[in-house]
């Protein structure tokens, strides 16, 4: 090969190079992450901007004791240094003798005393507030499930309503494809819990297999939901907008599958919003002595397998690692239909498979029917909502 082929060819590859990068650098910027509005930032060092009043004086309760930490350090090793450097012995410096001082021991009380008092009432002043939940507008059971949120509205405006809030399937699929896109990766949900702006909310945790956290750090929000405890808390949010937050205890897997997300709305868009749901609870509201048609259960099963059983189980029920597949699966052809029951009710595997008693007989008679009737599992077997219900007594 002669100088200018070799020249021409090495010109080639770099153009080719140079092309390549340009391509991964507009890739990056068009997949770049913004700061989040309600949520996090990108490099963010400060807590998050305040919606509430609490966490605004939390905010402020952070800066004065950073503050008084700071100064304690700089006076007390400004005073060591000091005295190393111009009591040094080469410049012929002699320790004082003195077996004990007044003065001193009545400093070194006195001083740091003044210094709790100083950082303690303010901070006893905010803890006693946050734990103030009397005279709420509006009272909101949230109850933690590996790994979603269940929130059940127990008092005010939108008493009865009730929903799971669990982590948007296309959030799911991004992560298993390492890929994640949007400013809101693995924070999106499809139910998010909407409260109206400028009440008093109290939520009221608990959960139903491990201990989850409920924590909205734009809110000053963060309480444990612990199986067989009921704990609470409350907010009262100024600004309207969307809110977000996570699972702040390590619960499992799936830890990091299980968002928060408040929805803050107008008094007006509140209203409307509890109006439709109230709709939909009716729509809901199943007899469950009702006798369907396999097609119909079928139909609705799809449904609450989508958002509910997909995540793990995937799409095509084939399920991953540790979780088993459906298609196929020997329970699932199971001629003993309450096999399977159970499981949906009780859950298995020491919890990698949950319960859902949240779901009602007509969803769970529905999705057990879909399972038996899709894939590959042409069981023609139905369950009717009543056999559900007798499996629950």
């Amino acid at each position: 090969m002669t100088i200018n082929a070799l020249w021409n060819a090495g010109r080639r590859h770099a153009a080719r190079l140079a092309l390549g990068a340009a391509t991964a650098l507009v890739a990056t910027a068009a997949s770049a992450v913004n700061d989040l509005p309600g949520g996090p930032k990108v490099n963010q060092l400060d807590m998050h901007d305040p919606v509430t009043r609490i966490a605004a004086e939390q905010h402020w309760l952070h800066w004065l004791m950073l503050g008084i930490c700071t100064f304690i350090f700089v006076a007390v090793f400004g005073v060591m240094f000091y005295s190393i450097i111009k009591h040094r012995k080469s410049k012929g410096a002699k320790s004082a003798e003195f077996h004990e001082s007044v003065a001193v021991e009545i400093a070194w009380t006195v001083v740091p005393f003044v210094i709790v008092i100083a950082m303690a009432l303010p901070a006893t002043k905010v803890v006693v507030a946050m734990k103030d939940t009397t005279n709420a507008d509006l009272t909101i059971k949230a109850t933690g499930y590996q790994w979603k949120w269940g929130y059940d509205y127990l008092k005010g405006e939108g008493e009865g309503i009730s929903f799971l809030a669990t982590l948007d399937t296309t959030q799911r699929v991004m992560s298993d494809m390492g890929q994640p896109q949007g400013d809101d990766y693995l924070l999106k949900v499809d139910n998010p819990l909407v409260v109206p702006v400028n009440k008093k909310i109290r939520i009221v945790t608990t959960a139903n297999d491990v201990i989850h956290a409920w924590m909205v750090p734009a809110f000053g929000v963060k309480q444990d939901a612990i199986p067989g405890f009921v704990r609470d808390t409350w907010f009262r949010a100024e600004k309207t907008g969307d809110y977000y937050g996570q699972c702040a205890e390590l619960c499992g897997k799936e830890h990091a599958y299980m968002p928060i997300h408040v929805k803050v709305v107008s008094q007006e868009d509140y209203a409307a919003w509890v109006d439709g749901e109230k709709k939909k609870l009716a729509a809901k509201a199943d007899d469950p002595n009702k006798v369907w048609e396999q097609a119909d259960l079928i139909a609705r099963g799809e449904k609450v397998y989508a958002a509910n059983c997909a995540a793990c189980h995937q799409a095509n029920g084939k399920g991953a690692g540790p979780i088993k597949p459906l298609d196929g699966s020997a329970i699932v052809q199971d001629a003993d239909k309450g096999k399977q029951i159970a499981i949906v009710l009780n859950g298995a595997a020491n919890g990698a498979m949950p319960s859902w008693k949240q779901l009602s007989d007509t969803e769970i008679a529905a999705v057990i029917t879909y399972t038996k009737n899709h894939w590959s599992n042409a069981t023609g077997q139905t369950v009717q909502p009543a056999e559900v219900l007798a499996a629950r007594k």
